[in-house]
């Protein structure tokens, strides 16, 4: 097996630190089992060793010492921020959503319904394409009626 890339050399600070976290009730499950790594890492227990007693994937356990050795303790230990999707309505075209929905039902119509509103938005040009949900949910945030 090929030396690892990776070491985890624990100072008595981090040491310290790492112990202390484990042994509070008040952190996060993924925290506390990237410390418990990080900890049988620095013992001197291998990759497999470790995924197999904490439950977790071998390359879960490379990917903590990767981190731990390129961005320090603190890096090793938080969360990521995770991609997420651009909003679809910016703040011009929900209030644009919100005025259509308070306006005057359309003709044939009891109310507007969340398709009907989509497709306004679609035809009126605020936006491409448009989901109803992406509608329901936005009236939902802003607590707002479909014109009752």
């Amino acid at each position: 097996m090929p030396a690892k890339r990776y070491k985890v050399d624990l100072s008595e600070a981090e040491r310290l630190e790492l112990e202390q976290l484990t042994h509070k009730g008040k952190i996060s499950a993924r925290k506390m089992k990237r410390a418990q790594i990080l900890l049988k890492a620095s013992a001197g227990w291998t990759d497999d060793k470790i995924a197999e007693a904490l439950d977790t994937g071998r390359a879960t356990v490379e990917r903590i010492r990767q981190r731990f050795v390129e961005r320090g303790l603190a890096g090793a230990l938080t969360e990521e921020a995770r991609p997420s999707q651009k909003r679809r309505l910016d703040g011009r075209a929900e209030a644009q959503l919100i005025a259509l929905a308070c306006s005057e039902r359309p003709e044939g119509q009891v109310h507007w319904s969340m398709r009907v509103l989509a497709a306004k938005l679609v035809e009126m040009e605020v936006v491409d394409s448009i989901s109803h949900e992406t509608v329901r949910q936005t009236l939902k945030k802003m607590k707002s009626s479909r014109g009752k």
